[in-house]
């Protein structure tokens, strides 16, 4: 049988990874395959960077959360097919989160508004949700 939270456990859940991450956290968008884990070494080449805003979770409800603000990155780094991202600490030394990407409606971890990447292309983040186990 599957375990199951309230919806406030749910909530906290979620709300403590914008705590322990912190504010204005730093997202790397790169080609190529996820690592195994946060702790893994990047593959691929990083395309993107950019710092998220202070506040860049909505509050939780119902066990999920979501992107806050707005999520772009102005200029793209370097040119290539996004594959995953990272979420880093603000200082950048922590990988805090990974998952994968893909366009919208694609159905990705993360979901952008064109993965094929030019250098200096203007990236726009458009879903990006999580959400609790046993919601």
């Amino acid at each position: 049988m599957a375990f199951q939270l309230s919806p406030g456990a749910r909530n906290g859940t979620l709300q403590s990874l914008e705590t322990t991450i912190g504010a204005n956290p730093i997202l790397t968008i790169a080609t190529g395959a996820t690592p195994t884990e946060c702790a893994s070494a990047n593959t691929g080449n990083i395309v993107a960077t950019m710092v998220l805003p202070t506040d860049w979770l909505s509050a939780p409800a119902g066990g999920v959360i979501q992107l806050s603000g707005s999520w772009q990155d102005l200029s793209a780094d370097a040119s290539g097919t996004a594959g995953y991202f990272r979420i880093h600490q603000n200082d950048g030394t922590v990988c805090h989160m990974q998952g994968t990407i893909s366009a919208s409606g694609a159905g990705g971890d993360m979901q952008l508004d064109n993965t094929n990447i030019a250098i200096g292309q203007q990236i726009t983040i458009t879903t990006f949700t999580i959400t609790a186990g046993g919601a």
